[in-house]
Parts: structure tokens; C-alpha cells; sequence
């Protein structure tokens, strides 16, 4: 039983492959996050960092890091944490913040701390949801859906960094949400042919797509434009053959909690976001 690391993608996929496809709702970042990364190519992959942990010869833990967003972690036993807290040892950027399974939190942060003397603290609890049926909003707003095309490349941006900013989020890469809007994965609300809200969603990766960036800017917000949008750009996923839909939200937020479970969306997982500091600024080095 041991970790594994590289930053080789092609090996990374050659061994986690199946195990990241036997729960493709569990394991939506690394699914999605490998398929963007497969359609950029290794030059402009950027700095990444994955990992497996095998036991008896089989996958059954995974890590993975790109750019400036949080590690993720897969679920694992408590053995597999601490032993990736020492295949980590060389590489404490990686560990600056995690985005893990609850269980995996604690366990994770006490050998992470044991073995760097990094403090931890939680920066944001979310859930995973899957939906069960799509039920419409009730009531629905005024306008309709369309499809984001090409002529709404300003806009889209416009709203993806305006959401990243509201919510502490890393910036998307303005070539990913393209590409999203290039594979119809972006959904906008019109009230009047004017785009009041957004909502966006990943390409289909093993029969799963994961709603993301709902936004509506301030002044179109408490008329049931963001329930409305995502209904819609859920409804088109599931017309475009996608299994299962997924999303997260931010346990800090009731409201967005209490609208995805009126849509039809039911808790899978919760899931801790940790932040590492040093006592000395050269101490993760």
C-alpha cells in the first residue's frame, strides 16, 4: 500500500481511470477537471500534481492538484491519509488548501499538521447533490431560456468572473468557459430578450455533468431567475443524455440549499475545504 505520484496526466489516467469512473457523482472534479485538462494539451496544462494510493494492487484513493484551485482529495481510509501527508513532504505548495470528503478531513489535517507543522482551518463546508427528478420552479418566473452562443462570449465571461469573485472562487480560464459555450453548456434566462441570469454546467464525462457558476447580478436577484436557469440547464443536460447531474453548494448558504432540494437535488456527500498556514514564512519550503 503506497502513494504515487507525477505529474504525467497520460499515467495518471492509464491507472485511476476505472476507479474514478466506477462513481463518476463522487468523483466529478477529477473526471471534469481531466477532461479539460486532456483538450488543452501538455503544453498548457499548467502546474499539476496527481496521485493514487493502491491496496492489494488496486486503486483505491486519489489526489489531485492544478493551478491555484484546492488539492482534491477522494475519499480513502485513515491509513491512506497519513500516508499521503508523507508522499506530500516535497511538495507543501500543494498542500496550501484541500478540498476533501468530510471523513477525510480530519484525518487528513492532523497528519498533514503532524508532519509539516502547518495549522488548518476549514475555509468552506459544502455538499454534493445529485438530482433525483427535475421539478419546474413554482412559481416560475417571467422569460425563458436559451442557449449561450458565440454572441454571448462578453457576457458569459462577464458573469463566470463576476460569480469566481463573489464567492472567493479561482478564476476559470476564459478558454474553458469558451469551450463550454462552443458545447452549448452555458444556459442564460431572458426576460425580455434582455440575459437576467446564468447558469453553466460541464461537458458530460461518464454519464455525469455538474451544474456550476448560477449567477444573477444583483439587481435581477429575488425574482426566481437563478431557480428558473437552473431547472432549464438541467433539463437540457438530461435531454442531452447526461445520467447524472450534480452540484455543490455552500453549506453557508441556506437559501441555495433550500431552492436546488425544491428542484429536485438530494445530498450525496459534504465536503470541507482546509487551508494550510506555516508559523514561519519558510517553512514550506
Amino acid at each position: 500500500m503506497a502513494w504515487t505520484l507525477t505529474d504525467d496526466l497520460d499515467a495518471f489516467l492509464t491507472r485511476t481511470d476505472e476507479f474514478l469512473r466506477s462513481d463518476p457523482v463522487a468523483h466529478t472534479v477529477p473526471l471534469t477537471v481531466i477532461d479539460t485538462l486532456l483538450g488543452k494539451g501538455p503544453d498548457l496544462r499548467g502546474d499539476v500534481l496527481f496521485g493514487w494510493w493502491t491496496h492489494a494492487g488496486t486503486v483505491a484513493a486519489t489526489f489531485l492538484r492544478t493551478g491555484s484551485y484546492p488539492a482534491m482529495l477522494s475519499a480513502m481510509p485513515e491509513q491512506a491519509a497519513w500516508e499521503l501527508a508523507d508522499a506530500l513532504a516535497g511538495h507543501a505548495a500543494a498542500v496550501s488548501e484541500i478540498n476533501c470528503p468530510q471523513a477525510v478531513a480530519g484525518r487528513f489535517a492532523e497528519a498533514w499538521t503532524s508532519r509539516s507543522g502547518a495549522a488548518s482551518e476549514v475555509a468552506m463546508r459544502q455538499r454534493l447533490y445529485r438530482l433525483d427528478e427535475l421539478n419546474a420552479p413554482d412559481p416560475a418566473p417571467s422569460g425563458a431560456p436559451r442557449v449561450a452562443g458565440m454572441g454571448d462570449r462578453d457576457l458569459v465571461l462577464a458573469w463566470f468572473g463576476a460569480f469566481s469573485w463573489d464567492g472567493g472562487h479561482a478564476t476559470i480560464d476564459p478558454a474553458v468557459v469558451e469551450g463550454r459555450v462552443a458545447k452549448g453548456c452555458v444556459t442564460l434566462w431572458e426576460e425580455d430578450g434582455r440575459p437576467v441570469a446564468m447558469a453553466g454546467r460541464s461537458p458530460t464525462v461518464a454519464g455525469m455533468t455538474r451544474v456550476a457558476h448560477v449567477y444573477t447580478p444583483s439587481e435581477h436577484r429575488r425574482r426566481g431567475y437563478g431557480a428558473a436557469v437552473t431547472a432549464a440547464v438541467t433539463r437540457s443536460a438530461r435531454d442531452a443524455g447526461a445520467v447524472h447531474v450534480v452540484l455543490f453548494t455552500d453549506l453557508a448558504n441556506p437559501t441555495s440549499n433550500a431552492i436546488y432540494q425544491r428542484l429536485g437535488f438530494r445530498p450525496v456527500e459534504d465536503r470541507v475545504v482546509l487551508t494550510f498556514t506555516w508559523p514561519r514564512a519558510d517553512a514550506a519550503t
